[in-house]
């Protein structure tokens, strides 16, 4: 009997960029990533998120203009496919269908490009496509939502969703490159600049005290959407996953544990059981309260940095209870998690603000008290009328716990 033991190692690296005004006659970042493909002029076919189009009027005509001053490189093949917006687009095979079958008609090659132009389900959905058209067609993103930019726009994850599922078909393929474009965020509303803050205090809890010291002292203003407080949030809180996808040792997640997941379990289940009507990083939100609650009650942090994480979520506008909550079949939801995942269940807790402890042998009877808790406190702080009422959306401090 012979074996041969086959070992190698591929280096990846693709830029991450922040700028503004992306498809300008000044701007030559989109324009310099877009060139030099090595077969002539690039091909482009662009993707871009129904909902995106429906509050920039203007980006069609931007795009024309930015292929025509770019046609001696770029050949763009416009129109550009629109998808629908949101979890649908991750809900039907068919959007990723649409994606290979342009491919296909147009004959693009490894060596092109599909930019694609929307928030993070579409970037999931078009990613998918990409990495699967021809064993992967180069992808660039452009997120357009604060939850694209900060997180679902720069890993190296792409995934629709199946069987009641969310992301139970993927793959991991690093994009060509990113260009976060701040000048989308101006039309953005405000339910989806504030979902993505979500994602900054999650990986603030698990990595940086004094990144989460900077999201307390400026919850009123992420609250207001300040641009300075929004633009600090969202570089450092990408500089944070790209930090953790880059140095964790584990960037495809072949091990069990997934820190950057903490508040994640429930989170996920939310989105399935409301189908959708959560957005990601309100479901986020709630799994982060209910793993810092859970965090608590095992004595990982106290009761005053347990306020500080609740009033800071709760400062920047987000509600920490849904009744779908209630619904939540933890033991299951945990087993789901865990085949997700692969290996041993491994949820990731607060081991005091800043870092994490991954954790295996989880009680689903305290997650369950956890949850009563939290749908006992906002029964509770619906019924006090003398709550202070803070400046940006009329959140509230909670000045206690438990009702």
């Amino acid at each position: 009997m012979k074996t041969i033991e086959q070992k190698f190692s591929v280096s990846y690296s693709y830029p991450v960029h922040f700028t503004s005004d992306a498809f300008g006659e000044e701007n030559p970042v989109l324009a310099r990533l877009l060139a030099g493909s090595g077969t002539g002029k690039s091909r482009v076919l662009t993707v871009i998120d129904a909902e995106v189009l429906r509050v920039n009027a203007g980006l069609l005509e931007k795009l024309n203009r930015f292929a025509e001053a770019q046609a001696g490189e770029l050949e763009f093949l416009l129109p550009p496919l629109v998808l629908r917006g949101g979890e649908a687009c991750k809900n039907d095979p068919a959007e990723v269908e649409k994606i290979h079958a342009l491919v296909e008609k147009h004959g693009l090659c490894r060596h092109s490009f599909i930019l694609a132009i929307g928030g993070g389900a579409v970037l999931d959905a078009t990613g998918f496509a990409a990495a699967t058209a021809h064993r992967g067609v180069r992808l660039i993103r452009m997120p357009t939502t604060t939850l694209a930019m900060n997180d679902a726009g720069v890993g190296v994850k792409n995934g629709i969703n199946a069987f009641g599922r969310k992301n139970f078909t993927g793959c991991f393929a690093p994009p060509h490159a990113v260009v976060n474009d701040f000048d989308f965020l101006k039309l953005l509303p405000a339910r989806d600049l504030r979902a993505g803050i979500a994602e900054a205090v999650k990986v603030a809890l698990i990595r940086d005290r004094a990144f989460f010291d900077f999201l307390w002292a400026s919850r009123r203003d992420l609250a207001l959407f300040q641009p300075l407080a929004m633009q600090r949030m969202i570089i450092r809180c990408a500089e944070l996953h790209l930090e953790h996808i880059g140095r964790s040792g584990d960037p495809f997640e072949f091990g069990s544990s997934r820190p950057l997941d903490f508040g994640h379990w429930s989170a996920h289940k939310l989105e399935e059981l409301t189908q959708g009507e959560i957005r990601h990083g309100e479901a986020v939100a709630i799994g982060i309260a209910l793993d810092s609650l859970y965090s608590y009650h095992l004595g990982l942090i106290g009761e005053l940095d347990l306020r500080r994480i609740l009033a800071t979520l709760e400062g920047i506008g987000f509600r920490l209870y849904h009744l779908a909550l209630g619904w939540i079949d933890v033991a299951k939801a945990l087993k789901q998690f865990q085949e997700h995942l692969g290996g041993e269940l491994s949820i990731p807790l607060l081991n005091g603000i800043g870092a994490k402890v991954d954790r295996h042998d989880i009680d689903p009877g305290l997650y369950r008290k956890c949850i009563n808790t939290l749908a006992a406190r906002k029964k509770a702080m619906e019924s006090r009328d003398d709550q202070t009422e803070l400046q940006a959306d009329g959140a509230r401090d909670p000045g206690y716990l438990f009702s």
